[in-house]
């Protein structure tokens, strides 16, 4: 049995999504539990929702994702963008409108790395004259 699905790889932060889209009814499953239980916070699910709804694709696909990585912020982030990619494998014409809503442009925003001798990645030890 050949089912179609379309995949997707999101990444945000240190956050990685692989995402799948297969014809269906709604379900949305992350890390093999209910959308809902994972996030618990409404304005994390709106994110995620979003190129869905957007282009009104919501209740044609169940959504399964595996993601690691980062923390709930990054993670939902990194899914977004994934489920934009595997709408735009599903079809190319969605593309300028997930680009026009900035959905497509992966976030570069990461962590910036501690440097040796300071306090931090820009704080500095503090400077004593004398």
């Amino acid at each position: 049995m050949a089912e179609t699905q379309y995949y997707g790889t999101g990444r945000r932060k240190t956050a990685t999504a692989r995402v799948y889209l297969r014809p269906g009814t709604g379900e949305f499953k992350v890390n093999r539990k209910a959308f809902d239980q994972y996030f618990p916070n409404q304005a994390l699910r709106m994110i995620i929702r979003q190129p869905l709804a957007m282009t009104d694709t919501a209740n044609k696909f169940d959504v399964l994702v595996n993601v690691a990585g980062g923390g709930p912020a990054g993670q939902a982030g990194a899914i977004r963008h994934g489920i934009t990619r595997a709408l735009m494998e599903f079809n190319a014409e969605l593309r300028p409108a997930l680009k026009q809503a900035g959905l497509v442009t992966r976030d570069p925003r990461i962590k910036e790395r501690k440097k040796y001798g300071q306090k931090g990645a820009r704080k500095r030890f503090q400077f004593s004259k004398r």
